[in-house]
């Protein structure tokens, strides 16, 4: 069976679904977990696509135990990632991601003086 017919991004299918809602959840250790069972069957571009994706998720988790510098490491590896891909690609609303990384890096520049959390980034389902 070839690649093509045996690998797509179904968000609404198997564990980029219980991903997706993990991640909707705030579980980001979790959300990656599930997201890196479908990485390490994809090929090329899905598999930079979704490892950009699962660097949001991560850099989310590193938000969660407080290391701001990880968090906006990684998140600054998924953009350059992420900016390579159309606005709408593998079921997901890229462009949108894309201006929500940029968004999330600035509070996290400025979280010192920031009073509330930073909002992850939505992964928006499109298709």
């Amino acid at each position: 069976m070839a690649y093509a017919d045996r690998v797509s991004l179904q968000w609404q299918l198997g564990a980029l679904a219980d991903g997706l809602a993990c991640y909707r959840n705030a579980e980001f250790f979790a959300a990656h977990e599930h997201w890196e069972l479908v990485w390490l069957s994809l090929e090329e571009p899905e598999k930079s696509f979704m490892q950009a994706v699962i660097q949001v998720t991560a850099a989310f988790h590193h938000l969660q135990t407080g290391n701001n510098v990880g968090a906006a490491s990684l998140l600054q590896r998924a953009l350059r990632r992420l900016n390579l891909f159309p606005a709408q690609f593998g079921g997901i609303a890229v462009g949108l991601l894309c201006h929500e990384i940029r968004q999330a890096l600035q509070d996290i520049a400025s979280m010192p003086s920031r009073a509330h959390p930073i909002t992850a980034p939505q992964i928006l389902t499109v298709g």
